[in-house]
């Protein structure tokens, strides 16, 4: 028989037993980490909920102007953001056409790019955003701003393979957009805000093409009827003066019969554009008919006008068509001018410039006459 008093004594199957601070520690520790997964769901709801927001805002807004001011000023507001700058590819000038034809001032944040070659040399390609300090060469997407952001995420706007603009977004705090945060929802958005902008810019295109004359590109007759009713009624309510100036090609009749009309064609596209650059962006330009040309020159006394009358004259009799001719060709042109009166109708204005411009025209042409 063995004896009781062995000295192996059996090992116990008893399981081990954990203090109760232990126990309390890790109940602390699960709730904790409980508590930071809630947290985090709730910001990611409320952040999607934001993105949902301003999506609908993007796809909801009418125009390009609309657009452009959505994400330039709804956009920061929405997720606390510094700023936000837009760079567009515009090698057509289309985008800033939109605006001066609107009466719209380029928004200080809004840059219009001749190319996309900066944007190409900035992404190299890729699709992905870029989140972190902006360097060097990156500083020309924050030019308008009075300081550079601490840091920013650089969203590619890529539609049909093509980058068509950069939405940046910038902060003053160094961690707001840090290197290898996840960008998905930024992904999102950066692929909607270029269909809308490609979608706006479509639209603004058509809009242009039934107001604009295919020959000279600038606007047709049934735009000036439009706009000239719209600047009539506004300088009713302001007040202020305005003035039209009716343009005619002097002899415009002998350059087509001696030269052939692509010749004639030719003047009045160089024409248009001479005209053009003489203006502000609040003044507006048509072809009437023809050779003749209609101005509307809003908040101008007729005596400023005429200035500009005389040096639209001036600029283009000093000009050579750009012609292929043995002899350079130089034209001239009449100018009518008439100031809207107490209570005049937008024909009767035009009716008045048109006869300013029959009398230049009896007085020897290459002349400006006010009614």
């Amino acid at each position: 028989m063995k004896s009781r008093e062995s000295g192996n004594a059996e090992p116990s199957s008893a399981p081990p037993r954990f203090s109760v601070a232990v126990l309390q520690a890790e109940n602390r520790r699960l709730r904790e980490q409980l508590n930071a997964l809630i947290a985090e769901a709730r910001l990611n709801q409320d952040k999607l909920r934001r993105f949902d927001q301003l999506e609908r805002k993007v796809i909801a807004a009418p125009s390009l102007a609309a657009l452009v001011q959505t994400l330039l000023v709804d956009y920061p507001a929405l997720f606390e953001l510094d700023a936000v700058t837009l760079a567009l590819v515009d090698p057509e000038y289309e985008a800033a056409r939109v605006f001066a034809e609107g009466g719209v001032a380029l928004p200080a944040p809004l840059l219009l790019l001749p190319s996309e070659q900066p944007l190409q040399q900035l992404y190299a390609g890729s699709v992905s955003p870029r989140l972190g300090p902006p360097g060097v060469a990156q500083a020309f997407l924050f030019e308008s701003l009075p300081v550079a952001p601490a840091s920013a995420a650089l969203l590619p706007l890529v539609y049909r393979g093509a980058c068509i603009g950069s939405l940046n977004l910038c902060s003053r705090d160094p961690a707001r957009f840090a290197a290898g945060s996840s960008t998905d929802f930024l992904e999102r958005l950066a692929a909607l805000v270029a269909v809308c902008l490609d979608s706006a810019l479509a639209t603004e295109r058509l809009k242009l093409a039934g107001l604009t004359d295919g020959l000279t590109g600038v606007h047709n007759r049934r735009y000036f009827e439009s706009r000239c009713l719209e600047e009539v009624q506004a300088a009713r309510r302001s007040g202020l003066p305005l003035v039209c100036l009716l343009l005619d090609v002097d002899h415009f009749k002998r350059i087509n019969d001696t030269h052939g009309h692509p010749a004639g064609d030719t003047v009045l596209r160089y024409v248009a554009r001479l005209i053009r650059a003489q203006l502000r962006g609040s003044d507006g330009v048509a072809r009437y008919g023809g050779e003749e040309f209609v101005l509307l020159l809003p908040g101008t006394p007729l005596p400023a006008a005429l200035e500009t009358a005389e040096r639209i004259r001036r600029v283009i009799a000093a000009q050579s068509m750009p012609l292929p001719l043995p002899e350079p060709l130089r034209i001239t042109v009449s100018i009518g001018a008439a100031a809207l009166s107490a209570g005049e109708e937008p024909a009767a204005l035009v009716q008045r410039a048109d006869q300013a411009l029959y009398a230049a025209k009896q007085g020897g042409r290459n002349r400006v006459q006010a009614a």
